[in-house]
């Protein structure tokens, strides 16, 4: 009998179980553990922001069903992993041994890396997290009735821009069915070279596209942009040129802020030599095995990507939900192989696909693969993509509630590309 344990039920963690089950011999048992009882659908955080969206529109316990697919379920949290005794320590204290570990736990929000950064003790919003977008839903409607100047972007390090143009051009939207838009100055203050540049050297003509629809809704940016320290109303930024050289120093004003972190490894995992990076991030092989320890699996952000190209203000690599399902069938695959004796074979595709969702219309993306020159390198825009991300939302969460194992956002995204097969 072989026991897989799975740290993390969020977006990467929920369909690994649900596969990993589906997979596994009778004798074989699965566990997932995390350091809470419910799952939220992370890309849906931006409507919560701006109260478009409730707390249990988003979000539910997972508990009853995992254990109605005879999958075993733990909310104590891991305190540190044992990887040389193939051990997890929770945080209560308690000891649960693996044969295989799937981490699956999403980053560390590096909030602490910039003064005043963060909702918790800062001056800034974060669509990270429901809890933090929460704050901000709390909020909004008391932000509405004495609007001021807004700034929204990615500090350097982050990896994950699409959320800061979905937000920025979200709350565009929602400040002009409010008809108090005129009232608020906008400003995008990202690490990016370039608008569109996304953490992937761009995509189609992102670039262009996503500038004229910023100058048309007369959101200002700044790019190349280093976050040195926030005060309340008062953000301190850096602007470089091309060359990495300081160009500029800005203090930018703001009523209302979101400002997504950079991000790191969790605590359960960090500076275990062999199996992260400096940055605590997971080190997997193309198989998404760790290559010390050979029994440790890992999927989605937490993983070890590097960044696509060199910028002047250090920026990561994302990880889309395309992606992080391509790793999740890839990591069942293998340990099932290695289960039945053989050695594994599969290997995820690392591709992006993205919907990104502004209010009312939205920006589709497909890089294929990620790291250019690509075979496929779109990017479409129009109101079919606001539909699409809704549509998604309330599929993904069904199929968590359902226990479906079939990684279905290749099929969806693509058939609303027109776009017939992914290579």
């Amino acid at each position: 009998m072989a026991h897989i344990v799975i740290m993390g039920a969020g977006i990467g963690g929920m369909p690994m179980a649900y596969e990993m089950k589906e997979k596994i011999r009778k004798a074989d048992k699965v566990t997932v553990i995390s350091n809470t009882e419910n799952f939220h659908f992370v890309p849906s955080n931006p409507w919560v922001g701006v109260k478009w969206r409730d707390r249990e529109d988003i979000e539910f316990g997972v508990r009853p069903y995992l254990e109605r697919k005879g999958i075993n379920f733990i909310s104590t949290g891991v305190k540190r992993v044992h990887p040389e005794n193939n051990r997890l320590e929770l945080n209560d204290g308690s000891l649960v041994d693996y044969d295989f570990l799937v981490i699956a736990t999403g980053p560390k929000l590096a909030f602490d890396e910039i003064e005043g950064l963060g909702p918790h003790g800062g001056f800034t919003h974060s669509v990270c997290h429901v809890d933090h977008a929460m704050k901000s839903h709390d909020m909004w409607d008391r932000f509405a009735k004495e609007p001021g100047p807004i700034v929204i972007g990615a500090v350097q390090g982050a990896s994950c821009f699409g959320p800061a143009y979905e937000y920025a051009f979200t709350i565009e939207t929602d400040l002009r069915r409010r008809r108090i838009r005129h009232e608020v100055p906008m400003t995008f203050v990202t690490s990016e070279p370039y608008i569109g540049h996304l953490g992937l050297g761009g995509v189609g003509d992102s670039k262009g596209l996503l500038e004229s629809a910023m100058r048309e809704k007369h959101i200002k940016w700044i790019c190349n942009a280093k976050v040195d320290r926030i005060e309340e109303g008062k953000m301190f930024v850096t602007e470089f040129d091309d060359m990495g050289k300081e160009k500029q120093k800005h203090e930018v004003p703001f009523a209302y802020s979101m400002m997504l972190p950079a991000f790191k490894g969790v605590d359960a995992v960090f500076g275990i030599e062999g199996l992260t990076n400096p940055r605590g991030f997971i080190i997997v092989d193309e198989h998404q095995r760790n290559p010390k320890f050979k029994n440790v699996y890992a999927v989605g952000v937490c993983i070890a990507i590097p960044p696509v190209e060199k910028t002047p203000v250090p920026i990561g690599t994302p990880k889309t939900g395309y992606m992080i399902e391509s790793m999740v069938t890839a990591t069942a695959h293998n340990i099932h192989s290695e289960l039945i004796g053989n050695p594994p074979t599969s290997k995820a595709t690392w591709n992006t696909v993205c919907l990104a969702d502004f209010g009312d219309t939205g920006m589709a993306f497909v890089a294929l693969p990620q790291i250019p020159p690509r075979n496929v390198n779109w990017v479409s825009s129009g109101k079919w993509v606001h539909v699409a991300k809704i549509a998604f939302e309330k599929y993904f969460i069904r199929k968590m509630k359902r226990g479906t194992s079939e990684p279905m956002y290749e099929k969806l995204t693509m058939n609303a590309m027109g776009i017939t097969k992914l290579k």
